[in-house]
């Protein structure tokens, strides 16, 4: 028979989940708190109610041109690791080519590289081979950062795919390409969606790899959420930190709407 849990444990156990909540929610909170201050100073907890921070964000030249450099770096990152990411993952799956176990710790390294390290080796291999750094070399160094995601997660939805499904099209005359396009592929869309998310949210907030690419023509969001606290900080940082938020949520609803957020997490 199994004994009950002590009071004693339920209370600390609730206490840890009720702490670590309050670690992870406070800061946002207190961010998105100071966002619709009046004050015209960082201050919590915020004084009246008004909205102009978010206003000076379009107002700032420098502010939408990171926006717009970070939403389009994102979606092209997204896009090139679905592809990528994709194919690898059924690559990897199969088994099928020589040095599959290579290949996969080779696609999986960037989890465990310091980006710092990544981010300062792509910097000076680059300016050794192609000269000054620019959008190109940012993507790139992107897209390795965000790979890894993409195919874990379709590697996982994979591992619980049906074989036999292939099989049936391949016995009723579906040729390879076909079975990819209508069998595989549909298969592997939860991960990918999963992974394309992760792959979005990694880009648009990373800042290590932006930081040593950058140019002062190449300016991301969190580089200039970044210089923004270290020359002249205001409410408007934590204005586009709150709109970085609600991009997140919008992202996750959007998920949530298409595929169920259940299935998605079930990745």
């Amino acid at each position: 028979m199994v004994k009950g849990v002590p009071n004693a444990v339920r209370v600390l156990a609730v206490a840890f989940v009720g702490l670590t909540l309050i670690f992870v929610l406070a800061p946002l909170i207190v961010v998105a708190g100071v966002s619709v201050s009046e004050s015209q100073f960082i201050a919590f907890p915020p004084t009246g109610f008004s909205l102009r921070w978010f206003g000076a964000i379009f107002e700032s030249s420098a502010y939408v041109q990171a926006l717009f450099t970070s939403l389009r770096l994102a979606v092209l990152v997204t896009v090139a690791v679905s592809v990528i990411g994709a194919g690898a993952a059924i690559t990897l799956h199969r088994g099928r080519l020589p040095g599959t176990a290579l290949m996969s710790g080779l696609f999986l390294s960037p989890l465990i590289l310091p980006s710092i390290i990544f981010a300062i080796g792509l910097l000076m291999l680059w300016s050794a081979m192609v000269g000054p750094v620019s959008f190109l070399a940012l993507w790139i160094g992107h897209v390795v950062v965000a790979l890894p995601y993409v195919i874990r997660t379709t590697l996982a939805v994979l591992a619980d795919s049906d074989p036999f499904l292939e099989e049936a099209a391949r016995t009723m005359g579906a040729g390879r390409v076909q079975r990819i396009l209508f069998v595989v592929l549909p298969q592997c869309l939860p991960g990918l969606a999963a992974g394309a998310f992760f792959a979005f949210n990694i880009s648009f907030d990373e800042a290590v790899v932006a930081l040593f690419l950058r140019t002062p023509d190449l300016v991301t969001l969190p580089i200039q959420i970044y210089n923004q606290l270290e020359f002249s900080p205001d409410p408007t940082v934590a204005a586009v930190s709150t709109l970085m938020m609600g991009i997140t949520i919008a992202l996750i609803a959007t998920i949530d709407r298409l595929l169920g957020i259940q299935r998605f997490v079930g990745t």
